[in-house]
């Protein structure tokens, strides 16, 4: 794959020749993928009809506000690798978005966020108890969907993988405003808070496919690879964003107290006096823009971004090769795409 060039002092910057092509790559996925996009979106909208109004309003609110629908694509497609041709696949992909959804929801309350994808984070409009609840309503709503599959594999997948979920948002929790995160823990965190739900999401889709145990591990893979190259540009975003792509501040991780990768390795390569500004700008009760701006400097010239897209890179070559058991076809040539522009995605 092209290396990503750097120009003094700015952050890392695309290739310029690999533009058209990450515009192809993205007409290409969304060309393939809106009927299984439509599909979604009306039996999301089918489920969250309850009988208590403030539910379907929160829900629909969060699950409206911009999401990529990633996660139940990822389902449906992997089933489809594994020779699924049937149409139930669409409501157990919908458990995936749900359980997304709900932990958006959480994550916002704990981090006391006001945005969220460009607009109010449902948390500032409702207040944090309904926000809470209809969060654990959600999660509740997923797991009783599981059920209705009667597949115990399939159930214990996914339990392990909220389960991890929940324990990577309390390990963030308990090294926040920690600067002295290493990159081993900051991708154990990771791992936990997002890619063991897009692992469970490629698993449980060769599971539903009738795949093999082959075909199960190779999936998994793929999955928890792709789920950590996503993090891992999510995180550079937050440095070399801007908020009208991001949909909420640039530098949000940096004010909410977490050490992600690009300030690790800023950390690590820093001079003295760098690392001691860091950590004094770190520790401060307010980031302003200006110290804002001077960490991310500071990150650009650390190589912290560099660094963070090239592992990401890894991950997605690693993703890729994990696909490698499947004989070449379409839905194996999308999934490659799909995990190509996870790399150079502005969103």
């Amino acid at each position: 794959m092209d290396q990503i060039s750097t120009l003094p002092g700015e952050s890392p910057v695309l290739p310029k020749l690999f533009q058209p092509e990450i515009e192809d790559i993205k007409e290409r996925i969304l060309v393939r993928i809106r009927p299984d996009l439509e599909r979604i979106e009306t039996e999301m909208n089918r489920l969250l009809t309850t009988s208590v109004p403030l539910i379907s309003v929160v829900g629909r609110y969060i699950l409206r506000s911009g999401g990529k629908r990633l996660r139940p694509l990822l389902m449906i497609l992997s089933a489809r690798l594994c020779g699924y041709r049937g149409n139930r696949d669409v409501p157990l992909s919908v458990v995936f978005e749900f359980l997304h959804a709900a932990s958006l929801l959480h994550d916002d309350v704990v981090d006391h966020a006001e945005l969220r994808r460009s607009k109010p984070a449902a948390n500032t409009i409702w207040g944090n108890p309904a926000v809470v609840l209809v969060g654990d309503f959600l999660y509740s709503k997923a797991i009783l969907m599981t059920v209705g599959y009667d597949n115990m594999r399939i159930l214990e997948v996914l339990s392990q993988a909220t389960t991890l979920m929940s324990e990577g948002e309390v390990l963030q929790m308990v090294r926040s405003d920690d600067l002295e995160v290493e990159e081993k823990e900051y991708l154990e965190i990771i791992t936990r808070k997002t890619a063991v739900l897009i692992s469970a999401a490629c698993h449980i889709g060769a599971i539903f496919g009738g795949g093999g145990a082959e075909e199960e591990s190779a999936l998994r893979s793929f999955g928890l690879s792709l789920g950590l190259a996503f993090q891992l540009i999510d995180d550079a975003l937050d440095y070399m964003g801007s908020p009208n792509e991001l949909g909420k501040p640039v530098g949000n991780d940096l004010r909410e107290g977490k050490a992600t990768l690009p300030l690790i390795c800023a950390l690590m390569n820093g001079r003295s006096a760098e690392k001691n500004r860091l950590r004094e700008i770190f520790s401060g009760e307010e980031i302003t823009q200006e110290a804002f701006d001077e960490i991310r400097n500071l990150v650009i010239r650390s190589g912290g971004i560099e660094y963070t897209q090239r592992l990401a890179m890894e991950y997605v070559q690693k993703a890729k090769a994990a696909l490698h058991i499947f004989p070449s076809n379409p839905t194996k040539t999308l999934l490659c795409d799909m995990a190509d522009y996870v790399i150079y995605r502005r969103v």
